[in-house]
């Protein structure tokens, strides 16, 4: 089954400009057109895609998406370079899972600091308040955030 870039763009979240740049610098090296010249998506190219919107989120440049294309497009003999992408980028979202954890821990520490300050009317009694008079759970999420400089 083939699909238009409208319905492509409607199902995948993803403008149909964009769809139209990803082809125009090559991402979608097998990409059908019908004879009109409208760009035809069959699964092969949607699942690319999806590919192509995971890796931006772990980070990676357009560069090195078109790079791991490129490599698929060659075969077996690069079998081992995309695999060491792939740990590469698991190591990076790994990473970057480590920095969003810490930025909760102090979001969620904030949000009970406001909370109680809102309670209080002022935030004179929070701002001062010692860590054992803190909640357990509250507790930890300020030692998490608020490392001791050395």
């Amino acid at each position: 089954m083939e699909y238009s870039i409208s319905e492509v763009s409607r199902k995948m979240n993803v403008s149909i400009s964009t769809l139209r740049y990803y082809d125009n610098i090559g991402l979608f090296p097998n990409l059908k057109k019908d004879k009109s010249g409208n760009r035809l998506f069959d699964k092969d190219s949607i699942e690319t895609l999806r590919v192509i919107q995971y890796m931006k989120k772990a980070g990676m440049k357009l560069e090195e998406i078109k790079e791991y294309i490129n490599w698929c497009k060659e075969g077996d003999s690069t079998i081992l370079k995309r695999l060491e992408l792939f740990k590469k980028q698991k190591e990076n979202v790994l990473k970057q899972m480590k920095q969003l954890e810490e930025t909760l821990n102090l979001i969620n520490f904030k949000k009970w600091y406001y909370t109680q300050a809102l309670n209080d009317g002022t935030e004179i009694n929070v701002k001062n308040i010692d860590l054992d008079k803190m909640p357990k759970n509250v507790q930890e999420e300020f030692k998490k955030c608020h490392l001791e400089l050395k």
